[in-house]
């Protein structure tokens, strides 16, 4: 059974089984979890005005979409590498301090983009840089925090604390650009970095309070320990290891292929400026048709009671890929806004589905001295799949229109998705491990 958190209220207690409309907040009556939650609710907040101010900050300062376009690549570069190097560290290092360290840096960079802002000091390229750094400190940070999860919690309700997660994530992505792009009309950039700088420090309180989170017996604390990770066992042998103990297992290979297949035969996000303005004829529909798939996210994590207790998540994560296939390529046929935001938004509710089962998937199934590793490498396929996506979309736009690459895509996720799990049936024969099994047993690895 999952390690809690030493001794508060709440521990150890037995749970009922719970399956009503609403999302399942059991997760929330264990403190650790809820101070970490609730912190992720303010952060989140931060989080979304420093992703609005970014671009805002370049495009003032050059006047050029190529600058702001940069932003890609020094976020992707230092995603990739630091969240595979990330977590190896996360699997050689007490969780807690990790976590503590990563967040400091996330909030010393916010910082300093908003002293940027303020003094006029540095040009483009400094802020290109402290961006990356920031972008470095979050691929450390985000599987570390997803490693946490089952040392906190009972494995059961695992579920119910990864769509509580995203639920917060996906209102943040509907609601954070919407509420900083009206507050740069009345205020400064710089009191966005400074506003996510003030709301970081929730997070890194809500770490300080866990307990100890070591990986094996002699891990070292502190940061002195975490140094030392660095150093010594956290190098490329061990992200190689991440990836040999990944493809050794047919349930984590497919977790992570479906969303590669999903995000990156599947996202439409790169046509939505010329669908705008080509078949919806323009004025609020590039903001509906980029809200909607996150907001339909929120929406699903809201409503998501009935996904609680739910065995066969291989079966879930498949059926959710491939309505989200058919949302995808359905909107790609209206010309009609409304029915096009609609089948983006029951998409974007599918597909939190299959991102909460697939997260679940990999707490579950690997061990806990490769949990940081997976959740590396989960973070750099969500990350990598939805740029895929934009490259072909962008190219096949300009030869069929977007309509036919909307749909093309979705066809291809459902065609793409089917192909793998009969490729790889261990997958849809996957269940669940039910309650008190060890949660470090290499469940579903046949």
């Amino acid at each position: 059974m999952s390690e809690r958190s030493g001794g508060e209220p709440g521990d150890g207690e037995p749970t009922p089984r719970r399956r009503g409309l609403f999302a399942d907040t059991t997760p929330l009556r264990t403190p650790s979890f809820r101070r970490l939650w609730t912190a992720g609710v303010v952060t989140v907040v931060g989080a979304q005005l420093t992703v609005v101010a970014v671009p805002f900050q370049l495009f003032a300062l050059t006047g050029s979409s190529a600058w702001v376009g940069l932003t890609g690549l020094f976020g992707l570069v230092p995603l990739i590498v630091f969240g595979l190097w990330g977590g190896a560290i996360a699997d050689a290092v007490d969780r807690r301090m990790l976590l503590v360290v990563s967040g400091i840096g996330i909030a010393v960079t916010s910082a300093l983009l908003g002293i940027t802002a303020v003094t006029h000091i540095g040009g483009p390229w400094t802020v290109l840089v402290i961006f990356a750094v920031q972008t470095a400190c979050l691929a450390v940070n985000q599987p570390t925090r997803s490693a946490v999860l089952p040392r906190i919690l009972p494995l059961e309700q695992l579920p119910a604390a990864n769509t509580l997660w995203f639920t917060v994530q996906q209102l943040g992505a509907f609601a954070g650009p919407l509420v900083g792009g009206v507050a740069l009309a009345f205020i400064d950039v710089g009191v966005l970095y400074f506003v996510d700088t003030v709301c970081l420090f929730a997070s890194i309180w809500a770490a300080y309070r866990l307990p100890r989170l070591p990986v094996g017996d002699d891990a070292e604390g502190g940061f002195r320990g975490v140094v030392h990770a660095i150093r010594q066992s956290a190098g490329l042998r061990s992200v190689v290891d991440g990836f040999r103990y990944a493809a050794m297992s047919k349930v984590l290979l497919v977790s992570f292929l479906a969303d590669l297949v999903a995000m990156g035969f599947g996202m439409p996000r790169a046509v939505f400026p010329q669908a705008a303005v080509e078949t919806y004829g323009g004025g609020p529909a590039y903001g509906l048709l980029s809200a909607a798939i996150a907001g339909g996210a929120a929406l699903g994590g809201l409503l998501s009671g009935r996904l609680h207790g739910i065995a066969r998540q291989g079966v879930a994560v498949t059926i959710a890929v491939c309505l989200w296939g058919v949302g995808v390529a359905l909107s790609g046929l209206t010309s009609i806004l409304w029915l096009a935001v609609l089948l983006l938004a029951a998409a974007g509710a599918a597909d939190l589905v299959s991102s909460v089962f697939r997260s679940t998937m990999l707490q579950t199934v690997a061990t806990d001295e490769m949990r940081g590793r997976m959740q590396g490498v989960f973070v750099v396929v969500v990350a990598g799949g939805p740029r895929v996506a934009d490259l072909w979309h962008g190219w096949a736009a300009d030869a069929v229109g977007t309509g036919l690459a909307t749909t093309i895509g979705g066809v291809a996720v459902v065609v793409g998705m089917i192909a793998v799990v009969l490729a790889f049936p261990a997958f849809w024969r996957y269940r669940a491990p039910v309650a008190g099994q060890d949660v470090d047993a290499p469940v579903g690895q046949s």
